[in-house]
């Protein structure tokens, strides 16, 4: 992703730091640190934290779209909220993003994404107003397919920039 955002001129951080080790435990709290050391030098409100979901683990499922001759991925957002009671002024705004950004991309390419999910965590989109995960596919999409997704991802992000400052915080899932 980074790759084709930097082709269209955005200015991108990719952060390739595995947080889940030792444990998936507390990985939000060694994410938190990286992020904000990042943004020290680098600041923006558009954090991406890239994840698969590996929801059951199950290597049937892979949600995916044709679009042209590809196949993708498919991708959901996951936005947190204070409900879970932590202090989280943004998450509003990181709402509003995904909405207007997801409707964006239904526009370029139905069925990209999947129905987002709201949470009571907030994923230390704290951190930014334009701060979210997005899932790709799942553990029974291939690497073409995840790698189409980021194509036609990216292409949305440039039709729909406000700005060209974009941080990309990736949270590498090990496959054993």
């Amino acid at each position: 992703m980074a790759n084709y955002l930097i082709g269209y001129g955005f200015s991108v951080v990719h952060d390739k730091t595995y947080h889940d080790y030792p444990a998936y435990t507390g990985s939000y709290t060694r994410s938190k640190k990286t992020v904000e050391g990042i943004l020290q030098s680098n600041p923006t409100d558009i954090i991406i934290d890239l994840h698969r979901d590996a929801i059951g683990s199950k290597s049937n499922y892979d949600p995916s779209v044709k679009i042209g001759d590809d196949v993708a991925a498919q991708l959901m957002f996951v936005i947190g909220t204070n409900g879970g009671g932590l202090y989280h002024p943004n998450w509003g705004s990181n709402l509003k993003f995904a909405i207007e950004f997801q409707a964006k991309a239904n526009e370029m390419y139905p069925g990209l994404f999947k129905t987002m999910i709201v949470r009571n965590s907030r994923y230390n989109q704290n951190l930014g107003k334009a701060a979210c995960i997005i899932e790709v596919g799942s553990t029974g999409n291939t690497l073409e397919q995840c790698i189409n997704s980021m194509k036609y991802l990216s292409k949305v992000f440039e039709e729909y920039r406000e700005q060209k400052r974009i941080l990309i915080t990736l949270t590498p899932i090990r496959t054993f």
